[in-house]
């Protein structure tokens, strides 16, 4: 599938905005089952952005980024609180729709786990709220899989045909991630289990 735009997050585009370093962390819960639609449509568009560590999930919903540049232990046992506290939740993944500023995503229903995860952090971290507070207060964020960028080749119509059978797809949040998302370094940071302790 040709493209005439490069894929970008919806956190990227806000860095373009700011100045400042060019990679920045983000706490992500991932999403395995569509982690190979993902990771190839982000291959197609910048190999600069596939993560070859196996913890790293490329398909996952956003909870807070950009986050923290550089967390402390401080930060870090906060993140570990909430999580803890967050009991692992269900949901399906199967309508695609479309942002206005092109970005194709996948809706979560029900998505009350993932807007109360975004709500919590954005109150623990209110100087890092969510896209730089683009999209208005944590509560206002939609929460969403992010899979294509509108082009002159893509839209809603030509993702849903490629993504076929692999929707709609039940997965169930289990971990909350902290990435670091930066062309030739993308990484896993810190992972932490919903409603249990740190694995890494």
């Amino acid at each position: 599938m040709p493209c005439e735009a490069a894929q970008v997050s919806e956190v990227e585009q806000v860095l373009r905005s700011w100045d400042g370093p060019a990679g920045h962390s983000v706490l992500q819960v991932p999403v395995p089952e569509l982690e190979g639609f993902v990771r190839a449509r982000t291959a197609h568009y910048d190999a600069g952005f596939v993560c070859d560590d196996p913890g790293y999930v490329h398909a996952h919903v956003t909870a807070l980024g950009p986050f923290v540049p550089e967390p402390t232990e401080e930060d870090l046992a906060v993140v570990a609180r909430i999580a803890a506290d967050t009991l692992s939740f269900e949901a399906v993944l199967g309508e695609v729709a479309a942002f206005p500023d092109g970005i194709i995503h996948l809706l979560p229903a029900p998505d009350t786990g993932f807007r109360l995860l975004t709500q919590r952090l954005g109150a623990a971290f209110p100087d890092h709220p969510p896209y730089g507070g683009r999209y208005g207060p944590p509560s206002a964020v939609l929460p969403h899989l992010t899979l294509d960028l509108a082009s002159a080749d893509v839209d809603v119509a030509s993702t849903r045909r490629l993504l076929g059978d692999a929707i709609p797809v039940v997965t169930r949040a289990q971990r909350l991630d902290l990435v670091w998302y930066e062309s030739g370094r993308c990484r896993l940071m810190r992972s932490w289990t919903l409603g249990g302790r740190a694995t890494q």
